[in-house]
């Protein structure tokens, strides 16, 4: 619903002539609790505070009020920035919002920014899903994508912290942390992240490795993996490919069976999720 997004950062939008601008103590604000951005530039931040220091704040900060203060709506850097140029308080605009718009607001302001990690830009529409109680559809509507977009970028909350790492110091792209989790064997999954770093190894290159590693998967040997009837290995690829995870379909003259496996709580409830929308 791109005409929703319009309307609440239109919301927010102020006008120098019309909006009152107020000093507040930087006591007496704190983060937007739904702020999904973790990481910020340093290098920008540095700057940003030796501008303020000169300068002062030149754009106001927007907040809403609260009992026990003023949560920050747009600004976030600005008021960092002011904290290590020693100011003792920040121009800002008060505004009247629900937590929803809250939400929404802090997800679509970071989602326009270029620098925005992908690891950020997935705890976004995690938290909109769990906060807003949206299924995937749901948020991709709201935000203009498509669902298979949404749940692909979802995915990478599943890897491994020390993975995750890996992606925020953007030493592996988010298509390599994708692609990791057709991994089999997830204890095996730092490993072959160190091996992709090491080896400068690409997204194609790791792709087929993942292949001939889940080849060899429970002593496989690839000639018995040759004898799965092709039709089924190439099901099994396009679920897992949709799906996100290990998929296995075997199949008997008067049956067959199909396992799809899950490593969380939260992974077996997008699963369940996406099998409930079809």
């Amino acid at each position: 619903m791109k005409e929703r997004n319009h309307e609440l950062v239109e919301k927010i939008s102020y006008n120098l002539s019309h909006d009152k601008i107020v000093e507040i103590p930087l006591s007496k604000l704190r983060r937007n609790p739904y702020q999904p951005r973790d990481y910020f530039d340093e290098a920008a931040l540095k700057d940003l505070t030796q501008s303020i220091s000169q300068h002062g704040v030149l754009q106001p900060i927007v907040v809403r009020e609260t009992i026990k203060g003023y949560d920050i709506v747009v600004g976030e850097r600005r008021y960092r920035a002011s904290q290590l140029a020693g100011k003792d308080t920040v121009p800002a605009i008060v505004k009247s919002l629900t937590d929803e718009e809250m939400l929404e607001l802090a997800i679509i302001e970071n989602l326009q920014r270029e620098n925005l990690k992908p690891l950020e830009e997935a705890k976004s529409y995690a938290t909109m899903m769990k906060e807003l109680n949206l299924k995937q559809q749901d948020v991709a509507d709201r935000l203009g994508k498509s669902r298979s977009y949404i749940a692909n970028v979802l995915r990478l909350l599943n890897l491994p912290p020390s993975v995750k790492s890996l992606i925020n110091e953007e030493k592996l792209s988010s298509a390599h942390g994708r692609t990791l989790l057709g991994l089999e064997k997830k204890h095996q999954l730092n490993q072959v992240a160190q091996k992709i770093v090491k080896e400068g190894m690409s997204v194609r290159a790791l792709e087929e490795y993942i292949k001939f590693l889940n080849a060899n998967d429970h002593g496989k040997t690839r000639k018995a993996r040759k004898s799965k009837p092709n039709f089924l290995v190439k099901h099994e690829y396009q679920l897992k490919e949709k799906y996100g995870t290990n998929i296995d379909i075997s199949k008997t003259k008067k049956a067959g069976k199909i396992s799809i496996e899950f490593n969380s709580e939260d992974e077996y409830k997008r699963i369940m999720e996406l099998l409930l929308e079809e």
